[in-house]
């Protein structure tokens, strides 16, 4: 007696007929298809064992359902995209979505390199330079105008040059007798400090720092020796070709403020009308 070979859900026999084996078991086509077969995510019908069963990220298509969603081209070994689970050919999926070059306005193709800056997008051979033309890349550039220009571009057509050093200032700078100089190039005359961001004065056009300008031509107090600036507002007492800060213009014996009073002289020395009145 010859051996049966049945299905092994619907236990009908499988001798001339087709059938499939899962884990080792027959199925007929029927029962397979009913139990594993995946449904199409197009036409929502299942993927037969006869046909192709495409499939992405755990979504099954036949093989003539796997089409663009805009144009039904076929997608069937070919590039695609999807948008909101939608598959798009790359072509469709570049008109609706794809970044457009601020330059040519074409569509930069998915995949192709790009250029971005502040919002906008450029094909990497459309990014260039606005005088000379040459493709930026990643190198560094200065937009002006709604242009880009690469630094040695912009520096020949725009940059000022420093009064001192003679190079171009494309960042910062200060302006001096309204002449432009690098910040690190506006120095003390004296001490080569850097002026910028601080209080100077100057002296026949050439700057100094304050600590500076004082030691070199500030009167000295006669009563303290330190320079009196008289930078700031800052007030002194004169008399006879000596100087005095405010604060040290005292009697020399009582120590009293005589600013604003009348006061005495005793060689160097300067009195109170008290303290004067036995001289």
């Amino acid at each position: 007696m010859t051996e049966r070979y049945d299905c092994h859900y619907c236990k009908e026999s499988l001798f001339g007929k087709k059938y499939v084996l899962r884990e080792e078991n027959p199925y007929c086509v029927k029962c397979y298809e009913s139990l594993y077969s995946n449904t199409c995510e197009e036409c929502k019908k299942p993927i037969g064992c006869n046909t192709r069963d495409l499939s992405y990220k755990d979504r099954h298509w036949h093989e003539e359902c796997f089409m663009c969603f805009q144009c039904k081209r076929s997608l069937v070994d070919k590039p695609f995209s999807t948008k909101d689970e939608k598959l798009l050919c790359t072509e469709c999926y570049s008109n609706e979505y794809s970044s457009k070059c601020h330059e040519c306005k074409k569509t930069i193709m998915p995949g192709s390199r790009k250029m971005e800056h502040k919002g906008n997008s450029w094909h990497e051979t459309c990014f260039t330079c606005k005088r000379c033309q040459q493709p930026i890349g990643t190198k560094s550039f200065i937009p002006k105008d709604n242009s880009n220009f690469c630094v040695p571009c912009y520096e020949k057509q725009f940059a000022m040059q420093c009064v001192h050093c003679k190079k171009p200032i494309t960042t910062g700078g200060v302006t001096y007798h309204d002449q432009p100089w690098h910040k690190d190039c506006f120095l003390c005359t004296s001490c080569k400090q850097q002026l910028s961001g601080q209080r100077f004065t100057s002296r026949d056009d050439f700057a100094y720092c304050l600590n500076c300008f004082c030691n070199l031509y500030a009167k000295k107090c006669a009563s303290c020796t330190t320079p009196i600036s008289g930078l700031g507002g800052s007030k002194y007492i004169s008399f006879e070709e000596r100087q005095w800060h405010n604060d040290c213009f005292n009697c020399k014996k009582c120590s009293v403020s005589l600013v604003g009073r009348g006061f005495l002289t005793e060689r160097d020395d300067i009195l109170c009308p008290e303290c004067g009145k036995d001289i």
